[in-house]
This record gives structure tokens, sequence and C-alpha cells, in this order.
């Protein structure tokens, strides 16, 4: 009979426990967010850790500026071909033809050495140097008459034809960017010719030389497509009627055309590749001093084309 007591006893206890684990739970979601119960004294506030402050921008770096000077080296090498070359000595003297009748009807080695000095983007310096010289040996299919020298037919002769020069360039170029350019400036150009006629034997030899200096007119100019392959031009040019702009003291009418184009390749770590097509004419006729062995009359107009494969290369 006291069982049931007893049992009732521990259902109460079982109740009252499971009333208070309710009660807990209730009080802990009235907690506000930061974790201490609202009006609670004596109960000790919960630290919570604060959020590490967002990281400032790194700012990038700034472009390097693009220096204000830049070398551009180039340098072709090809062949050259005689279109006409005539020359005369001497009033009385034979109107030489050097293709028909002194052996200039093969191809010949050609060179070219240059280099480009580019300031502030539009300013351009050129400085060339252009080895010109036709060696020969034939035996004369005429009769020739160099001043008061006479050559007869069939005889055995050893020709040099030399005429290398140096040119000093100024342009300035309307555009300001890679892709494009268009100079216009001056030259001026020192030639160093020496014109030889000999006997192979060595028994008769008329030699001729001669330093000047010739001006010119100067235009470049060029367009880079978006892939790379680029299309340019160059002329150098004069036609000068009197002394001193035709590099003479003389009465000498002369001229000369360097003109050429070109179809490239802009390749790797700043250099190109050409290939350059190029016209190269000129001459003189005039009255000149006379000296010991010649009374000064001279005549003397050519006609070449070269081909050549080129390169550059940039220093930045």
């Amino acid at each position: 009979m006291f069982a049931m007591p007893k049992a009732l006893a521990s259902l109460a206890g079982l109740a009252a426990l499971l009333g208070g684990a309710t009660a807990l739970a209730a009080d802990s979601s009235a907690l506000p967010a930061g974790g201490q119960a609202s009006g609670s004294s004596g109960s000790a506030p919960v630290a919570v850790p604060a959020e590490p402050p967002a990281a400032a921008p790194v700012a990038a770096a700034p472009a390097p500026a693009d220096p204000w000077y830049r070398f551009r080296p180039q340098i072709e090498l090809g062949f050259l071909g005689v279109l006409s070359h005539r020359v005369q000595f001497g009033k009385q003297g034979t109107y030489f033809d050097y293709k028909a009748d002194g052996g200039q009807d093969n191809l010949y080695f050609f060179a070219r050495l240059g280099i480009d000095v580019e300031l502030a983007r539009q300013h351009t310096l050129t400085f060339l140097y252009q080895p010109l010289e036709l060696n020969t040996r034939v035996q004369l299919p005429v009769d020739l008459v160099v001043d008061e020298a006479k050559f007869a037919r069939g005889t055995a002769m050893d020709l040099k034809y030399g005429f290398p020069f140096y040119r000093f360039s100024y342009m300035y170029d309307f555009f300001r960017d890679d892709g494009r350019e268009l100079g216009v400036g001056l030259s001026a150009q020192i030639r160093n010719a020496t014109i030889e006629f000999a006997t192979s034997d060595g028994e008769v030899l008329k030699s001729y030389r001669n330093i000047g200096f010739v001006p010119l007119l100067k235009s470049r100019g060029r367009y880079t497509f978006q892939n790379g392959l680029f299309v340019g031009h160059e002329i150098d040019a004069i036609y000068a009627p009197i002394r001193g702009v035709n590099g003479s003291d003389n009465e000498v009418t002369g001229a000369l055309v360097d003109a050429s184009v070109r179809v490239g390749l802009k390749l790797p770590m700043k250099s190109e590749a050409f290939l350059n097509v190029r016209y190269l004419a000129g001459g003189a006729t005039g009255q000149s001093d006379p000296e010991v062995f010649s009374d000064g009359k001279t005549k003397n107009w050519l006609q070449f084309l070269t081909v050549s494969l080129g390169g550059t290369i940039s220093s930045f």
C-alpha cells in the first residue's frame, strides 16, 4: 500500500526536473545578441572578438616614362645592278659606256650601314655610310679616249669606279607614335670618288679623285599594321644647276636621287627585318678647273638598282 505513494512521488520529481530544464532553455533564448542577460545584476559581460579592419588597397606602380632618346642601328645586305652608266673626261674624250663596254653587266655585292638617333620622339638624326666600288677587267671592244690618254680597241684594261659616300641627316617627324612616321628634313652628303682607267700591264694610268659636299632634301615615312607588318619609303634628292649647291666651285649641273621602298615585319626584342628595293641615280656635267693632264671637262651619269635584306634593332 505504500508502493503507490512512492510511485507518485517519483513522477512528481521527474516533472519538476523537466520543468526546470524548459525554463532554463527559455531564459537562454531571451538573451541579447551579445550573449549577456539584460537586467541581470552580477552577471559578467561576455567578450566578443572584434572584426579585423579591412586592408587598404595597394596603389599600382606608375608606368615607366618613355626615354627621351633612342638609338636604332641598321644594316642592309644585297646586290646591285647597273641600269646605265656612262662617263666622259675631256672635251675630246669618249662618252664611255661602262655597262656595254666596261664590264659592268654583272651583279655586285651591296651593303649599307646606318644609325638613327631619335630625340624627344619627333627629332631624328641619322648617319649613313654607303660603300660603293665597282672593279672590272675587260678587253676594250672600242677605242677609248680619256683626256689626253688613248686606249686602242682590244687593250686589256683594269677599270675602277669608286663612289662611296657619307651622309648626315636631320628629320622632323609629324607623328609621335611608333606605328606611323612622316619625317621631312635635310641631308648633307660627302662623296669620296676615285675613278681609274689603267692598262693591265700598268703602262698607262688615268686616275681621278674628288671629295665633294652635296646638300639634299630628305623624306621618310612608314605605316605599321596591327599584325606588325609595315611598309615604308625613304628619299634623298636634289637637282643643282648652280655652283655651291651642286657641291662644286665650278659651273657643273648635278643631280642625285636615292629613293627606296621597303616591306618589313616587327620582331621580338624591339627588332625588325625588311626587304628593300632602292633606285640610286645621279651624276654631273660641266667644266671644272683645268689640270696638267686634263682640260676639266667631265660628264658622269649613272642609274643603279639595289635589292637587299636588312634589319634594325632599337635600344628601347
